[in-house]
């Protein structure tokens, strides 16, 4: 089934209660959030953190304006899912971007666990209205609640699940990064979905670009659909695949 809109942004309506302007003094926008961009049957859907972090407060559009945007959008262009190496209004062929925090806040500071809880709904309708076959979470934070509420794989991010040589005792999160870093570019099956986990962009060592490229690639050339027949319940035992 196909979603009928022409809306790039925002292609749903949604309207979230967001509370402050993402400019912040002198931004005679009114914008107050960072909604979701892209096409609204694509296949891949990225799904970042928060403005403050991946950016779009002046433009509205996800990972631009930020360093997050300028490392990930060549690698999105170089597979053929972008159609600019970087731009603040890039052309998207087959890929959504949202965050899973939509609303602005004061100084780009980092929402609390009840400010994401608050907005859990809108993103998971957005997210099952756009159905993505792909979910690339950006980031710690978006990789874990992708992997936890879509592919019930959270622990991969657990340091007591196998850190490996490379794995650190850091209590500042040295350990979660190296999963992180693990993780990046892999291809983890999900349920209905198959997840991507892309390390911070910030972060980012050499080599770092050129591998999710390679998965990525590598993906558009295989049969990633996730979808079932159920031919076999019609009388004409047609071919009949959903998500």
């Amino acid at each position: 089934m196909k979603n009928v809109t022409d809306r790039t942004s925002n292609p749903f309506g949604m309207s979230p209660p967001c509370a402050h302007e993402c400019g912040g003094t002198g931004d005679e926008s009114g914008r107050r959030a960072v909604f979701g961009y892209g096409d609204a049957n694509a296949d891949f859907h990225v799904v970042g953190d928060h403005p403050g972090v991946h950016g779009g407060g002046e433009t509205g559009i996800p990972f631009t304006g930020s360093l997050a945007g300028e490392r990930l959008q060549p690698v999105l262009n170089e597979v053929g899912l972008l159609g600019d190496a970087y731009s603040d209004d890039p052309t998207v062929a087959d890929l959504f971007l949202s965050y899973r925090h939509m609303c602005c806040l004061p100084e780009g500071r980092t929402p609390t666990d009840r400010e994401y809880a608050d907005l859990e709904p809108f993103f998971d309708s957005e997210l099952r209205a756009i159905s993505a076959h792909v979910l690339l979470p950006v980031g710690e934070r978006a990789t874990r609640y992708v992997l936890g509420t879509y592919a019930a794989r959270e622990a991969l991010l657990d340091a007591e699940n196998g850190g490996g040589a490379d794995s650190t005792d850091d209590p500042d999160g040295g350990q979660r990064e190296d999963r992180m870093a693990t993780l990046h570019a892999d291809h983890v099956p999900g349920r209905g979905f198959l997840v991507v986990p892309i390390r911070e962009p910030s972060e980012w060592d050499d080599g770092d670009g050129e591998r999710l490229a390679a998965s990525l690639a590598d993906l558009l050339a295989s049969d990633y659909r996730q979808t079932a027949d159920l031919g076999r319940f019609l009388a004409e035992h047609d071919t009949y695949e959903v998500r």
